[in-house]
């Protein structure tokens, strides 16, 4: 290669290599590698123009030389089925990401699902300028080249888990300081891909740069060292240097792994695809321009170039079907996703407005491109393009050895950021005056000088202001380098027009017309619907609850109305926030064409999961009642969560159960004539299941007191439903009979269950509370089975005043020593697990205790009081009481039987009872007179 422009440069790099390293080593073998990289590249018959994602330099280069040598055919790295997309461009504003989008996969992993590429574009980008020239200029074809959504995933290396999961070229979320959660969620958890990630993979040499250049991170060194030199170099200079870095960076990167595989099959298939397009057209490699990343343009691969070697196959895609759409993006999302600097994708754009006002380079731009500033000002005259085939020049030497240049410009540009950086400070409350703004001027200065720079960048400003601004604390929203970010451009938001929406998307916007509101702005927007004046406005009604239900939290917010089971409201007011919300909107629309299809989708995967439960099958077919009406997918749903009941054998979600149930059936007994055939057989097969799943409840440590509470609650409320239908009660008595728990709060609630079925009466019940009182041993323990009490009352609520007795009796009998370490015990077991149904003990407690403190040193418990003495009959009343029981002789069977009198009548007791009958009456006068009063005429 002694006959190439670059022998000097050899030449001069083998000295540095001698003199440095002591002889010919590794050193002198990188040095020249990246020289005959260089040269490789250059002399490519098909121009390769390598640019840096969202580089201004990049954008600029290539603005300029689009109008010098305007190509026939634009080959870019991008996902080749992406190509639709791009022109829909022209009614978005930038920046916006495209989007491929796939929910429903086949041929990857179940896990990976929903399979998500996003390509960001923002009109300070290489990319986007070389767009804008195909699409706008007629004759000429814009190839994407790059591998598909598809291939990013067969690629992915979580296919290789033993190795570690490094990111692809332009992919992953970076460690950066950049964007909120909100902002980053533009782009969610998608697979970014980029033009040109040129940033170093050695990680020592990262560091290096950054502490020899004194800076803090990668986006503040290529802005000082490449960004700002490249922005008024000529053509040749420009590709010469980016080759150079990206050689440099490729080739001290680590030399094996799974990204350097997939590093090297992109530019192959990249290489193939240009050779197929080329070979199918018959088109002049000289009448073409190939726009990659500088990693990628310095390729040793095989394949590189047209005279390439076409040995590499290309593997079919898989059989997931993809979505394309174009979502909202922000600088601050890009910054997040791909690791770049807070304020870096700001701060480029600020200096892409920079070189056009200083170089007067007419930009590229869509026509009727919304969000962008037209320009009149006249390009410069295009510059002669080269013979073909002559030789390039050597640009590199003079480039590493130019000095840096003082621009005096920047002066007044630095005094105005210092001026807008104090006025800002000011509004958002900070002590800052005019000798802050010229402390800031100098000290930015002084940065600069102290790290060896030519000019002071935006980031010493953004250092000095934070030093000479912001004192103790931040009395506002935002600290001071926040502000330096906002004045520098702050973060731009894209937003995707209508034309280019989804039809879901526009048919949202369609139906919600009615409300008058610019939905599609960003920001939260106020819609009051009264359906009682309008009543067109239901249907915005529903298609607001809907949107609640599938879109995230704050995109349609209800402030008033809701809409239950069984209730619409006749008035509602929302806080929208669909602009804001606009990725996810758009990502509907790959579901489904209307939100009744993708909810209906939804609720069936929701359904038929293989990890379904019956508790979100039953929230399923609440749903479907809800959003959707009619009763088909409802009782398909409730025939699912049927089958799916009778495969569990937990009771994890039996509370929840156990309310989704209850709502249903409240709401069919309501709203139907007659029960739907599926929640009549939902409740004989849960009747059953819970009866056989009883007993092994009470005995598992890992089921909680209130899923067994709840098993008790299902089959307790709906027997009377159950037994109607044909189940047996003695199934539910010999489950109960059966279960012989350990725990006491289990135990409790057993006691309960039989007070419930009669098995155990409410004395006894008593007597064993208080026996648990007397028991030292037990005392520590009471909470708990006060606990089992509690729970309890979900499926015995009638034992309320039980429960009160059994705490109360606790507070009187217990003295202050075993009282005082046992309440907090108490109370954090109320709190923790009967926190729900503590209201309900709390209204007994008001029944039974007095309302007025003074009442309360004569008032008695209704539990301790005692049977009052036996008084004498009157003559009158005794007469009277003769007279009823002779009229009505069943009662007084009855109510003997009741109080245990057996003796039978007499003849004479039938005619005038003096007897038993007579006796009954002196033993019980009060229930003869109370008897005597209600029924017998006065």
């Amino acid at each position: 290669m002694t006959g190439t422009p670059f022998t000097a440069l050899r030449g001069q790099l083998h000295e540095a290599a001698a003199e440095f390293a002591g002889g010919e080593d590794a050193l002198e073998g990188i040095l020249l590698g990246l020289v005959d990289d260089v040269d490789r590249a250059v002399a490519e018959p098909l121009e390769i123009f390598p640019v840096c994602h969202h580089s201004p330099a990049s954008a600029l280069a290539m603005a300029r030389r689009l109008r010098e040598k305007q190509p026939k055919v634009v080959y870019l790295e991008l996902c080749e089925d992406m190509t639709p997309l791009l022109t829909e461009l022209r009614n978005c504003r930038l920046p916006v990401a495209v989007q491929a989008f796939a929910s429903d996969i086949d041929g990857f992993p179940p896990d990976w699902a929903p399979l998500s590429v996003v390509a960001p574009i923002t009109e300070a980008s290489a990319e986007y300028q070389a767009i804008a020239y195909a699409l706008d200029t007629p004759g000429v074809e814009l190839v994407l080249v790059d591998r598909s959504s598809d291939h990013v995933f067969q690629w992915d290396a979580r296919h290789e888990p033993t190795d570690a999961p490094a990111r692809e070229d332009g992919t992953g979320a970076g460690s950066g300081t950049a964007g909120t959660e909100a902002e980053t969620a533009l782009h969610g958890e998608a697979v970014g891909v980029e033009i040109g990630d040129l940033r170093p993979r050695f990680a020592e040499l990262e560091e290096h740069l950054l502490r020899h250049g004194k800076v803090r991170h990668w986006s503040e060194w290529w802005h000082q060292y490449v960004e700002v030199p490249l922005g008024d170099s000529d053509h040749d200079t420009y590709r010469q240097v980016m080759f150079l870095i990206g050689s440099l960076f490729r080739r001290l990167a680590p030399g094996d792994g799974q990204r350097v595989r997939v590093d090297e099959d992109r530019e192959r298939y990249m290489w193939t695809r240009m050779r197929e397009h080329l070979a199918a057209t018959d088109t002049d490699p000289a009448d073409c321009l190939y726009v990659c990343g500088a990693f990628h343009a310095a390729s040793r691969v095989d394949a590189f170039g047209v005279h390439g070697g076409d040995g590499f196959e290309i593997t079919p895609r898989t059989a997931t079907t993809w979505q394309y759409g174009l979502i909202p993006s922000s600088n601050a999302a890009i910054e997040a996703q791909f690791g770049l600097a807070s304020g870096s994708v700001s701060i480029a754009a600020t200096q892409w407005t920079k070189n056009l006002k200083r170089t007067r380079v007419k930009p590229y731009r869509l026509d009727g491109q919304a969000g962008t500033e037209r320009t009149a000002r006249k390009a410069l005259p295009p510059a002669a393009l080269p013979a073909a085939g002559a030789p390039a020049e050597d640009r590199l030497s003079g480039f590493l050895r130019k000095p840096p240049v003082l621009d005096t410009l920047d002066e007044t540009e630095l005094l105005g950021w210092s001026v807008d950086i104090v006025r800002a400070a000011r509004r958002n409350g900070y002590l800052a005056s005019t000798a802050d703004a010229i402390a800031v001027f100098e000290t930015s200065i002084l940065l600069a000088g102290m790290r060896d720079r030519a000019k002071p960048t935006p980031y010493d400003f953004q250092d000095a202001a934070v030093t000479c601004i912001e004192k103790d604390r931040v009395p506002g929203r935002r600290d001071v380098r926040r502000l330096v970010e906002i004045m520098m451009g702050g973060d731009r938001i894209g937003q995707v027009g209508y034309e280019a929406l989804p039809p879901l998307a526009r048919d949202v916007h369609d139906r919600l017309a009615p409300l008058e509101l610019n939905l599609q702005q960003r920001g939260v927007r106020r819609a009051l619907l009264d359906m009682t004046s309008r009543p067109e406005l239901r249907a915005c009604s529903d298609v607001l609850w809907m949107l609640r239900r599938l879109l995230p939290h704050g995109a349609a917010r209800p402030v008033m109305g809701e809409r239950r089971l069984g209730e619409r409201s006749i008035q509602e007011s929302w806080d929208l926030a669909l602009g804001t919300h606009q990725r996810a909107l758009i990502e509907l629309g790959y579901e489904g064409v209307s939100l009744e299809q993708v909810l209906e989708q939804r609720l069936r995967r929701t359904a038929y999961g293989p990890r379904a439960t019956t508790a979100e099958v039953l929230a399923a077919v609440e749903d479907a009642t809800l959003y959707l009406g009619g009763r088909r997918l409802a009782e398909e749903l409730g025939t699912r969560a049927l089958d799916v009941l009778a495969g569990e054998r937990t009771v994890d979600g039996a509370p929840e159960v156990l309310r989704r149930v209850r709502g249903l059936l409240a709401y069919y007994r309501t709203s139907e004539p007659v029960l739907p055939p599926w929640i009549e057989s939902f409740v004989r097969t849960g009747y059953a299941h819970y009866c056989t799943l009883l007993p092994t409840a009470f005995g598992d440590e890992d089921a909680t007191v209130g899923q067994v509470a709840a098993m008790l609650g299902f089959l307790f409320g709906m027997e009377s439903l159950a037994l109607s239908l044909g189940c047996d009660r003695t199934q539910l008595e010999l489950a109960v009979a059966q279960a012989h728990p350990k725990d006491p709060a289990k135990t409790a609630l057993l006691w309960a269950a039989r007070v419930q079925l009669g098995t155990l009466s409410r004395g006894e019940l008593r007597a064993r509370c208080d026996e648990l009182l007397a028991n030292p041993l037990v005392v520590p323990s009471y909470p708990r089975y006060l606990s089992g009490f509690v729970h309890a009352l979900e499926p015995v609520p009638g034992l309320a005043d039980v429960v009160v007795e059994a705490v109360s009796n606790a507070f009187g009998r217990l003295p202050d020593a075993v009282l005082l370490p046992w309440l907090p015990v108490l109370i954090t077991t109320l709190r923790s697990n009967a926190a729900e149904l503590a209201p309900l003990l709390i209204r007994e407690a008001g029944r039974i205790f007095p309302a007025r403190l003074a009442a309360l040193d004569a008032w008695v418990p209704p539990w301790h009081g005692q049977p009052a003495a036996p008084r004498a009959v009157p003559a009158a009343g005794a007469a009277r009481g003769a007279a009823l029981l002779a009229a009505h002789p069943a009662t007084c069977d009855a109510l003997a039987e009741l109080l245990g009198c057996t003796e039978g009548w007499t003849a004479a007791e039938s005619s005038a009872p003096s007897g038993t009958g007579a006796a009954l009456l002196a033993r019980h006068p009060a229930t003869a007179e109370a008897l005597a009063t209600l029924l017998a005429p006065r």
